[in-house]
């Protein structure tokens, strides 16, 4: 087939009808590459500075913070590291990290099974007041956690509960966390159920679907959830600052706190030392399972 020229289109078109004119596709898009090319690296500058100022300031003497405002430390000493290995407030350091794995393992563990449970049983089953109690489950998303504090510490304390870690775990197994049951809900309700109904045909109950067919099914959306529940409890200061009173069983979080107060001046290049150690295990979790978390979003609007 012949293509027609700027020629050919002006004699086709009607009096007074300018002929369209051919655009530098090409170089006009290299200009819009450029363009976004240098908008992405600015982005990603932005949002990579804090990162790459702790970990350079992780490197400074304290006595640099405040009067060396540059990027990079003057006196570059790795004695910060050492000294936070050493311990805080008598407690080994692994100590503090170990509690911050049982306390987001167990938030991991709790969060999955629980929510996966309550996610099914909207799901699938079919109950009077199901939507009822739906609504009431993501009203809760509306609560603000302080209103629930004083109650909840009293009913721990009454139980002889305080200073242990089972009021930061018992409610993981209890699907109190109405976002991922929500998550976990609308990646169910996704999938056909001629699968479901194929189960019961073949004498399959509730449990044999949910455990074959359901669990297999949405491992993106519990590979996010079990990314969300690490990184929030390992990161949670509030929860352990209510209920834990003794320092060997601080997770990181407060034990960066004990360091900071356990002298009258706070050692500033250890305190970004310890927290650039926090950072890591957060970093690696989420370097090894992001193709899941990108997984898990992708196929949110796909329906069988």
């Amino acid at each position: 087939m012949s293509t027609m020229g700027p020629e050919t289109i002006a004699a086709v078109l009607p009096q007074g009808v300018a002929a369209p004119s051919r655009r530098p596709f090409g170089k006009r898009s290299t200009w819009k590459t450029v363009a976004w090319a240098i908008v992405m690296v600015v982005l990603v500058a932005i949002v990579l500075y804090p990162l790459a100022w702790m970990l350079s300031a992780s490197f400074k003497p304290t006595a640099e913070f405040g009067a060396n405002q540059g990027f990079f430390p003057e006196n570059p000493t790795v004695d910060n590291y050492f000294k936070v290995l050493e311990g805080i407030g008598g407690v080994p350091l692994w100590r503090f990290f170990l509690n911050s794995f049982l306390l987001a393992i167990g938030s991991v563990i709790g969060t999955v099974i629980s929510a996966s449970l309550a996610a099914y049983a909207f799901a699938r089953i079919r109950f009077k007041g199901g939507g009822v109690w739906f609504a009431i489950m993501i009203g809760t998303l509306l609560l603000p956690f302080h209103v629930l504090i004083i109650p909840q510490y009293m009913l721990f304390r009454s139980l002889d509960l305080v200073d242990t870690f089972a009021p930061l775990l018992v409610g993981k197994f209890l699907a109190t966390e109405a976002f991922f049951v929500f998550l976990i809900v609308q990646f169910i309700r996704a999938l056909p159920r001629d699968m479901d109904e194929a189960a019961r045909i073949d004498g399959c109950g509730h449990g044999r679907i949910y455990w074959s067919i359901i669990l297999p099914l949405i491992k993106p959306a519990l590979v996010t959830a079990s990314i969300f529940a690490f990184i929030w409890s390992w990161n949670d200061f509030l929860g352990p600052l209510l209920y834990l009173n003794s320092t060997e069983n601080y997770p990181l979080p407060l034990a960066l706190r004990v360091f900071n107060d356990q002298t009258s001046t706070s050692d500033y290049g250890a305190t970004v030392a310890v927290s650039v150690l926090a950072l890591l295990p957060i970093l690696l979790f989420f370097i090894v399972f992001q193709r899941f978390l990108v997984e898990g979003v992708s196929t949110q609007g796909l329906k069988g």
